[in-house]
């Protein structure tokens, strides 16, 4: 797996690792604080969490929240005339500053029905820091947890999967890993992996 140490934090510095890190997802059922999921690393602790429409009341918002419940990514689709007549449905990232404002981080373009099969699913990051050949492209495919975001280097910066003994107990996809490259800023990450699964009618849906 190959990565950039020195990739600029999207979202803060304190989400990047000198090393991989390893993180687990356990998706939360609808009934249980209205769905979403949350990721711990190796000593079960929660680092993040995600609460989707049951929770915020809202269809296609999202919220990425540090384990300790302060928030950090406000995800949300546009609609409106634009998207209408774009092939693709476009979500925006926005992180909150001290004072509660939001500042646009990323935006993830998904495909309409229709146009699938030949366009991917990608990401650009809305900061002058990064130039368009930085931009990021999921490859794989995410309902069954066999996926990767990649940069335009084509090097894996997060891969996703099931591990083995845990796909022989469990015939669904409710508990997955996530591998972070080192220097990746893991809350842009899950930021894309809580689109995902919204996308693909996961946990985050109502």
């Amino acid at each position: 797996m190959a990565g950039n140490a020195n990739m600029k934090p999207i979202i803060s510095k304190m989400f990047c690792s000198s090393s991989k890190v390893v993180l687990v997802v356990r998706r939360r059922p609808h009934m249980v604080s209205g769905g979403g999921f949350v990721v711990t690393d190796c000593s079960q602790k929660v680092v993040f969490r995600v609460d989707g429409c049951g929770v915020l009341g809202k269809k296609e918002e999202l919220i990425l929240s540090e384990g300790d419940g302060e928030p950090l990514l406000l995800i949300r689709r546009k609609g409106g005339l634009v998207e209408a007549l774009s092939i693709n449905k476009q979500w925006k990232g926005y992180s909150f500053n001290y004072e509660g404002s939001r500042k646009s981080v990323f935006s993830l373009k998904e495909p309409k029905a229709c146009f699938a099969k030949k366009q991917p699913i990608r990401i650009s990051v809305d900061q002058r820091e990064y130039s368009n050949s930085e931009d990021f492209e999921i490859k794989g495919h995410f309902p069954d947890r066999e996926c990767s975001i990649v940069n335009s280097r084509g090097d894996i910066i997060a891969q996703v999967g099931v591990m083995k003994e845990v796909e022989k107990l469990m015939a669904s996809k409710d508990l997955y890993y996530v591998a972070v490259t080192p220097g990746i800023d893991q809350a842009f990450v899950f930021g894309v992996i809580a689109i995902l699964d919204y996308i693909f009618d996961g946990s985050t849906r109502c």
